[in-house]
């Protein structure tokens, strides 16, 4: 008889599109046809794009339009009618795909929560007092009879910050998910070339003050390269100030934002991806940009080595005169951009959705 994993509707709620969701759609959609597991999802009332793509038959709920005022009420429906589907279904494991400050589940089901990143607690400084997630990520925690880490600098940071047992801690890797291109990479119109790609927010930790430094501290960077970010937001008043002060002109740098077709010709006409973050629980882009033959350039700190390993120069993301000369390395030295390259395609490979489908069903299998 299979067991039956469920997913809750926290992750489907909170995102149309994200790494989070991205993750659990995966797992969900994957351990599905696994010999030894049932899978559901129940999400009464989810706005996740991924969703669709997921079979019914493993779904409990509907798309509902991304309305800002209605999420307290939507947040309400999905956490009573979830209580309810569990109690009719008493799945063996509930896999909770956000930090919630309450069981759902009964207690003799056990629960599994995946930690992604320790960013509000290392980096609290940037967060306000009354920021839930801290609270709200510890009594997951504490609830949880297991915990999944996206990867080991992650799970160093849990062990090191709560009092858990070391033994209910596991790592599994994301995957690389990114669909790959058509025949050939899409053209995207007006975009200066050549260009260093940037992806991704740009405030606090993920230090894109940082690499301006160092970009415009180097007179071949400046005439050389454009700079292309793509993300959701737009530059602000306060960021264009900041270009103005570095003498960076509309020309020299360039926001764009769109569908993963879009990134993916990003990534596939790039001279380099720069990834100047001071810390992450994963770090997905360098992956991406490694198998669409993009040469990474990234920092030294966090979880970030541990997914590139020997595939990316790195740098002191603290020290621009650092990520300069890192830059430079790669951009003008021709051997140096293809043995990256070659080493980052091979290095993409270990990244699957395969393998970390693996690692989790052996996790669940270890509880039951």
């Amino acid at each position: 008889m299979k067991a039956t994993i469920v997913y809750d509707y926290q992750a489907f709620l909170l995102q149309e599109y994200g790494g989070i969701s991205r993750y659990f759609y995966e797992l969900a959609s994957r351990i599905s046809q696994a010999e030894h597991f049932s899978t559901r999802v129940i999400a009464p009332a989810y706005i996740n794009q991924y969703l669709n793509n997921l079979n019914p038959h493993y779904l409990t709920g509907f798309l509902v339009p991304p309305i800002r005022r209605t999420v307290r009420i939507r947040s309400t429906i999905n956490r009573e009618v979830t209580r309810f589907a569990l109690s009719l279904i008493r799945p063996d494991l509930v896999h909770e795909t956000y930090y919630a400050s309450e069981r759902l589940a009964a207690k003799k089901t056990k629960i599994i929560t995946t930690i992604h990143d320790m960013i509000p607690e290392k980096f609290s400084e940037l967060f306000p007092p009354s920021h839930p997630i801290p609270l709200l990520k510890k009594k997951s925690i504490i609830r949880a009879d297991c915990i999944i880490c996206v990867s080991e600098n992650t799970r160093k940071d849990v062990l090191e910050r709560f009092n858990v047992d070391p033994q209910n801690v596991f790592v599994t890797h994301l995957g690389c998910s990114l669909n790959p291109l058509p025949q050939k990479a899409v053209k995207t119109e007006q975009v200066f070339r050549p260009y260093i790609l940037y992806v991704g927010h740009r405030e606090g930790y993920k230090n894109f003050s940082g690499f301006l430094k160092a970009f415009t501290r180097s007179k071949l960077l400046k005439k050389d390269f454009k700079i292309i970010c793509f993300g959701a937001t737009p530059f602000s008043q306060a960021e264009m100030h900041q270009f103005s002060s570095y003498n960076l002109s509309v020309a020299q740098i360039q926001h764009l934002s769109g569908d993963d077709t879009v990134l993916a010709s990003l990534y596939a006409n790039a001279s380099a991806l720069v990834y100047p973050s001071l810390y992450e629980g994963f770090g997905i882009p360098p992956l991406e940009a490694m198998s669409y033959n993009c040469p990474v350039v990234c920092s030294d700190s966090s979880s970030i080595p541990e997914v590139v390993g020997n595939a990316a120069e790195l740098f002191n993301p603290y020290e621009p005169e650092s990520i300069t000369n890192a830059l430079e390395r790669v951009l003008y030295v021709s051997d140096r951009t293809q043995a990256l390259i070659r080493l980052g395609t091979e290095r993409v490979k270990q990244f699957t959705w395969e393998n970390c489908v693996e690692k989790t069903c052996a996790i669940y299998a270890s509880l039951l």
